[in-house]
């Protein structure tokens, strides 16, 4: 039987390795099988507790849309060269696992979802190396929206948020001449008494429009450091702004249809209204700043 030598080792003809197990996909794919095992479970819990309510409810979209930006930049990934960190990397794998025993068996969920992305950062870093990671950095930190704050935390900040949210939309119901009154986040409109919540007007919400604007900009791509820095910026009093809106717009509803309406499906529906007028909001804020930027430009040709 005739046989190859190649570098001591012994081959039959025509026998080799299939070309699929030299796939460059092939370690993501083992991984991403097992993080389904590892992370189904997980995932259940949270679509019949946290994401179903209000205040989280963003979660399972925010993780969608990161995976589906992960999936975008694969031919880029695919094309840089492989220099793997397996120091960090395998340190970022033990955080992950660290973080997901710890949550899972105590219940804390900051920790269980947030090991999702200290694994997949592992991963990158074993497999590929800090040139991969540094190209899927914005699905990564993207990532960063889904994982739920400590409660205390949430409690803290939206308090104040929510009396301000509470106190514009007085002010602004009473300029349009509504019969309103307001004490601390409980607006008396006509005969009916709203309460101002957390999910109309609560850290969660400021998060979530956060992140649609951040998603906006990634898409956009402007290549004005400047630009893309103010509309960053901007998007914290755009989503106040947006949730003045939506508070309004309850207001208004329950003023003129009764409870019943402002408590039912108009009370969703002004949900989407707040999204809506927070994309609008900042799409104009985006032209404006172009109109803005084209300006300086024009000048500083002129000079």
């Amino acid at each position: 039987m005739n046989t190859d030598v190649k570098a001591g080792h012994p081959t039959l003809p025509g026998v080799g390795a299939p070309g699929w197990l030299q796939a460059p996909w092939l370690p993501f794919a083992v991984l991403g099988i097992g993080a389904l095992v590892l992370y189904v479970p997980s995932f259940r819990d949270l679509m019949q507790g946290l994401w179903s309510s209000d205040q989280q409810g963003h979660g399972p979209l925010v993780l969608g849309i990161s995976l589906w930006l992960l999936w975008r930049k694969w031919p880029e990934l695919a094309a840089l060269p492989v220099r793997p960190a397996p120091l960090a990397g395998w340190l970022c794998f033990t955080v992950a696992m660290a973080l997901y025993l710890l949550g899972r068996s105590q219940n804390i969920q900051s920790f269980e979802v947030g090991s999702l992305i200290w694994l997949i950062v592992g991963t990158m870093l074993l497999f590929r190396g800090p040139a991969a990671l540094k190209a899927a950095w914005f699905p990564i930190f993207f990532m960063l929206f889904m994982v739920p704050l400590p409660a205390v935390v949430v409690d803290t900040l939206t308090a104040p948020m929510k009396l301000a949210v509470s106190n514009v939309a007085e002010t602004v119901m009473h300029a349009m001449g509504y019969p309103v009154a307001r004490t601390g986040v409980i607006l008396q409109v006509g005969p009916y008494q709203l309460l101002v919540a957390d999910a109309c007007a609560g850290l969660n919400t400021l998060l979530t429009l956060e992140a649609m604007g951040l998603l906006y900009l990634n898409l956009v791509r402007h290549e004005s450091a400047l630009r893309n820095i103010t509309l960053a910026i901007l998007i914290i009093p755009i989503s106040f702004t947006a949730n003045v809106i939506r508070v309004i717009a309850l207001s208004l509803i329950t003023y003129h249809f009764g409870d019943a309406a402002g408590q039912g499906f108009l009370h969703g529906f002004a949900g989407m209204v707040l999204f809506l007028a927070a994309l609008l909001l900042i799409i104009a804020a985006d032209t404006a700043t172009r109109s803005v930027v084209r300006v300086r430009q024009a000048r500083a040709a002129a000079a």
